[in-house]
């Protein structure tokens, strides 16, 4: 089996991910970043995730970047927005470079592990606005990995998968449903408590419960009120 490295936040985007990757016979390492978030609830998920799906291994990696600042994720003085107009501006829960640090991460993972494929849960369609969860973006930094990695000057080339970034929310949940993925395990929310229950008014939590009423599926999530 051909090995890849996956991006895990603990999310549902990052759970369906990592099925779709199991799905397509790839050897599965899960990498989880530590990265100074408001909470450490969707960290223990993704490690129930990777048990559940069954990966080869799984490494949560600390890079701390709340000494930036720069995000109500990372700033608590930041209050995270809530029952706001999702799409337009983008908003305060964006955290700067975190993609491009995750991304990168994984591909130093990648090429130790001699592994020529990265996933990411990134999407294009039913996100904040996000400006590193573009297509665009995705295909830059594909060419920079290529541009800037020993395997890949040797002919291995590097290829970043993105197999949510042109799907709805409600499509990604039933690709989800028929691959397995128990979404009660995953916690999308911005400012979950430590028990992994969600607000239930963040973008997050306001594009997740969207999701499933569009699939016309009961929404496993916990939420506090």
């Amino acid at each position: 089996m051909k090995k890849a490295v996956v991006l895990l936040s603990g999310g549902l985007d990052s759970a369906t991910t990592l099925a779709i990757a199991k799905k397509q016979q790839f050897s599965c390492y899960a990498l989880s970043v530590s990265y100074g978030q408001r909470h450490s609830s969707e960290l223990f998920a993704a490690k129930k995730i990777a048990e559940l799906l069954g990966v080869y291994e799984h490494k949560c990696i600390n890079t701390d970047l709340s000494a930036f600042g720069g995000s109500a994720l990372l700033d608590e003085r930041i209050p995270v927005p809530t029952n706001s107009k999702i799409g337009g501006v983008i908003p305060v829960t964006y955290v700067p470079a975190r993609n491009t640090i995750m991304l990168s991460l994984a591909l130093a993972w990648a090429e130790t592990l001699d592994c020529q494929d990265i996933f990411i849960g990134v999407n294009a369609v039913d996100y904040s606005g996000y400006p590193d969860c573009r297509p665009d973006y995705i295909a830059a930094f594909e060419t920079m990995a290529n541009l800037a990695t020993k395997a890949a000057v040797e002919g291995k080339k590097i290829t970043l998968h993105a197999p949510l970034i042109n799907l709805s929310k409600s499509e990604i949940i039933q690709a989800g449903i028929a691959l397995g993925v128990d979404y009660g395990a995953t916690v999308s929310c911005y400012q979950a408590d430590e028990l992994g229950q969600a607000c239930g008014q963040c973008d997050a939590c306001q594009i997740r419960k969207a999701g499933f009423v569009a699939a016309g599926i009961t929404d496993p999530t916990q939420y506090r009120f």
